[in-house]
């Protein structure tokens, strides 16, 4: 066999090799062949590719896969897009949608300098995780919040900043999306989603602590006591008081601040509610004293003096 001989059976032999090694893979991609729905994609484009995990799924491929799987919609809420973006992918799929209350992120602490005085200083990494694994806090509120900055991080829609004074995040609601980031970077647990009601008006309580009343107050000037006086005068059962902590339930608050005037500790925060108008005092009239005529007696009628 000639030198170009061998040389063509090789091409032919490695050739040969490579067709039927490519007619394998085809059938074996042909068998396993995974249909995907168009409306995936569909679905995906509409979404606002955040990625933030708001939704509870991990991307917005997988949410709009689980759109397309579901049979409805009522469990599956994207907050980014909040209830337009539900309307739209119920229109895309043909699948009818329920309008859901979109979420505020709020923080539940208002330990501030003035509040909590510090008891050492903190010199090590300006992370929320890593401070709260090596130690309990820079005051004597374990619960409190550490403000170096997780939940900013955290943040995709720049809705949160460390407030230079206070120490302490501060959440802007018009941008905040309710994503849920930020309540998962939190490692105090500080950080909570609540109803956004109308004109973005938040009454809860700012606080987490759940140290007996004294040693919570000893710590935090405006820490919940758990004296259940909000609960008591609450007339919606929106207040319960466990582990000498109160919780407001967001769903069954109406907003009446009943709660805010009886909190001894100023632990109840009331945002975005325009001031109490006063009572006008109404001065009492005092009531003149009654004069009594003196009965007269005559003295020349001994009848008289007699009586």
């Amino acid at each position: 066999m000639t030198e170009l001989q061998i040389i063509i059976a090789t091409i032919v032999s490695v050739s040969a090799i490579g067709i039927l090694a490519a007619s394998i893979l085809y059938a074996a991609a042909q068998k396993f062949k995974v249909f995907e729905d168009p409306r995936i994609d569909e679905v995906e484009d509409a979404l606002p590719s955040a990625n933030c995990g708001g939704c509870g799924y991990p991307g917005c491929r997988n949410y709009a896969e689980m759109c397309v799987k579901a049979d409805t919609l009522d469990d599956l809420y994207c907050p980014v897009g909040g209830n337009d973006l539900t309307a739209t992918i119920a229109k895309i799929l043909g699948k009818d949608a329920i309008a859901k209350a979109p979420k505020v992120a709020v923080l539940r602490c208002a330990g501030s300098p003035e509040h909590r005085a510090s008891i050492n200083v903190y010199d090590g990494a300006e992370n929320c995780k890593v401070a709260s694994a090596l130690y309990s806090g820079s005051t004597g509120c374990e619960f409190g919040c550490l403000g170096l900055g997780d939940c900013v991080v955290a943040c995709d829609f720049d809705a949160i900043a460390i407030n230079k004074e206070t120490g302490l995040p501060e959440i802007i609601d018009e941008k905040c999306t309710g994503c849920n980031a930020c309540v998962k970077a939190c490692p105090k647990l500080i950080l909570e989603l609540r109803k956004k009601a109308k004109k973005d008006r938040k009454i809860f309580v700012s606080c987490i602590n759940k140290e007996k009343g004294g040693v919570a107050k000893k710590s935090c000037a405006v820490a919940c006591i758990g004296c259940k006086k909000c609960q008591k005068v609450c007339p919606f059962d929106a207040i319960v008081v466990e582990n000498f902590l109160a919780y407001i339930d967001y769903d069954k608050c109406k907003l009446c601040r009943k709660c805010v005037d009886v909190c001894p500790t100023n632990a109840i925060a009331e945002i975005n509610f325009p001031p109490k108008k006063k009572k006008p005092v109404v001065a009492k009239e005092v009531a003149k004293p009654k004069v009594v005529a003196k009965k007269s007696v005559d003295k020349t009628n001994p009848t008289d003096e007699s009586k």
